[in-house]
């Protein structure tokens, strides 16, 4: 399908070696920061978690939870271990997660995976030192998306602090008429019960929304018009381009110490997203 917006590998040149740089750097996170892998949030050998911790570990620790994207069909919790780094130098506890992939699964069985995930973390971080009561959450692209999932009941206390949404895709009725069409095949009822941008959230969550500057226009449009969404219905909401930015290269930096997106990711761990 020539001139996708969505197919990402078109936009990013080096979309190959920036995926093989975050894979290396996972690989050094797991093998350098305490770690509990592999941790069941349900029955289904997909239904995953790793917990990474401070090398300063002490009890009621903050915490903040990373979904992975790929369009709901690729990539897995190990191949974005590398998050961990500037979660951890933040003081908290990292939980990086993993779901099952499309075609394999529908919309619905992923959306209720990372729900049972979240609420995994609230009733067992405990544990493990974690402060459930200090729980901010981000995802990149499909996780973005994934992302708004737990705080999207109007009304009902979602246990979120803040969010960090980078890259995200918030209305999935484009998705249709994209190079997905013949791989997921994202479905009419899908698009209604699961695009961000017809649902109601949690006021108290303080949202960041990020876009690289060199992504393409839907990815700009979406960020601008779930802001609006939110910002309608009272919620505090931040909404920043990242110049120079793409979509691989913007998720590689929120683990990269020093880098626009590894601060704000910081400032999200920390509970302070948009005053």
């Amino acid at each position: 399908m020539a001139n996708d917006p969505f197919r990402i590998r078109d936009y990013v040149p080096d979309f190959d070696h920036i995926v093989a740089d975050i894979v290396a750097r996972s690989a050094a996170t797991r093998a350098t920061l305490p770690m509990v892998a592999d941790i069941g949030y349900g029955s289904h050998l997909t239904e995953r978690l790793d917990l990474f911790f401070p090398k300063d570990r002490s009890r009621n620790l903050p915490v903040h939870m990373f979904i992975h994207g790929g369009y709901w069909r690729m990539f897995s919790k190990s191949d974005y271990s590398y998050v961990a780094d500037t979660v951890t130098s933040s003081g908290a506890i990292a939980v990086i997660i993993d779901y099952a992939l499309m075609p394999s699964v529908r919309m619905a069985t992923i959306v209720d995976q990372v729900r049972r995930a979240k609420q995994w973390v609230l009733d067992n971080i405990s544990t493990y030192g974690g402060d459930p009561d200090c729980f901010t959450i981000s995802g990149h692209s499909a996780g973005a998306h994934l992302a708004t999932m737990l705080f999207d009941e109007a009304g009902a206390p979602s246990k979120v602090r803040a969010a960090l949404l980078l890259g995200g895709l918030y209305d999935l009725e484009p998705l249709q008429n994209s190079f997905l069409a013949a791989e997921i095949s994202i479905t009419d009822q899908e698009v209604a019960a699961f695009s961000p941008l017809t649902h109601e959230f949690d006021r108290d969550v303080h949202v960041s929304i990020l876009v690289g500057g060199e992504e393409t226009p839907p990815f700009h449009l979406q960020a601008q018009a779930l802001a609006a969404r939110l910002e309608t219905q009272g919620l505090v909401v931040e909404r920043i381009a990242l110049p120079g930015s793409n979509h691989m290269s913007s998720v590689r930096d929120l683990g990269v110490a020093g880098t626009r997106e590894a601060s704000l990711l910081m400032r999200v761990v920390g509970g302070i997203a948009a005053r």
